[in-house]
């Protein structure tokens, strides 16, 4: 198994909010390659000195772009179909991957476990997903594992919660007026600032550790999703949202948010902090808003 060195290279595919940042901090390391659903993604990213193809993994009989199959370490970012049950990009990508890499790292999602009604869940809490979306999670998470052990193809799962940073807070929402549910009614939830998810992906793809691992990334600090909007509306100098029953939510918030705060859980990161020795920087949600507040 090949870690990360000066000599690897590495795949970055799909290249959005996450994998630029994450491709930027591997560029100093060795040669970084892209890969992205549309050309014009790919111009956007080669004019910040990322290599990068396209490849759209929804059309079958695309053919395989050149240049990438030569990847040592791939970071696989591209999200699920958004229909059905099954993860068809992830399996036609594995199909057709030219060269068999050292590791592989796959980005999940925390709403595999389901709704804990507020419990706590770790890595070994049984997989009960209650949304398609999550069920295509699941279908992808066991599919790199059927394909990875006959190859010896070292594998690791990080399971990510809501993910926010710069650009990636809810000031619009905010702005419009939106309620949030009233704080009895008001499930759990766990976040994680973009930049201590990169840095969890590259301690998992350092570590010879994390082959054949699963591990949530999470700050350690669950709220609620109210607490977290109000946070950003009084940080931000917005008015707070209104609080309202979870049955008047269901009436005025769209069906997207609404699939959010249907559950409720708290996820434990404990793992990876142990055996990776992940730290978050923005352990503390305050100053992960402040940081990615935009400038005034």
């Amino acid at each position: 198994m090949l870690p990360m060195s000066v000599t690897a290279r590495y795949l970055v595919a799909g290249c959005g909010y996450v994998g630029t940042r994450l491709a930027r901090a591997l560029l100093p390391r060795a040669p970084v390659f892209a890969l992205t659903r549309t050309e014009t993604s790919a111009r956007a990213l080669e004019t910040q000195g990322i290599d990068c193809v396209s490849w759209d993994l929804d059309a079958a009989e695309a053919p395989v772009p050149r240049g990438f199959g030569t990847a040592s370490v791939i970071f696989y970012m591209v999200a699920p179909p958004t229909s059905g049950s099954s993860d068809t990009r992830l399996k036609r990508f594995l199909a057709k991957l030219p060269v068999r890499p050292a590791r592989i790292i796959y980005l999940s999602t925390t709403g595999v476990y389901g709704d804990s009604g507020g419990d706590v869940v770790t890595e070994d809490t049984p997989l009960q997903p209650t949304t398609e979306r999550a069920a295509r999670r699941v279908d992808a998470e066991r599919a790199l594992e059927r394909w990875s052990e006959p190859l010896r193809v070292g594998w690791t799962i990080l399971r990510v919660p809501g993910i926010y940073g710069p650009g990636r807070l809810p000031l619009e929402r905010l702005k419009r007026g939106e309620p949030m549910i009233r704080h009895p009614e008001a499930g759990f939830s766990s976040r994680i600032h973009v930049d201590d998810l990169v840095a969890a992906c590259l301690l998992a793809g350092s570590s010879t550790r994390a082959a054949g691992r699963v591990y949530n990334v999470t700050d350690g600090n669950p709220t609620t999703m109210t607490e977290y909007f109000e946070r950003i509306a009084t940080l931000a100098g917005l008015p707070p949202p209104a609080l309202v029953s979870r049955l008047e939510a269901e009436r005025r918030l769209s069906p997207g948010l609404l699939s959010y705060l249907a559950e409720s859980r708290r996820v434990e990161s404990r793992r990876i902090e142990e055996e990776l020795g992940f730290r978050p920087r923005f352990r503390d949600l305050r100053l992960g808003i402040l940081s990615s507040l935009p400038l005034p």
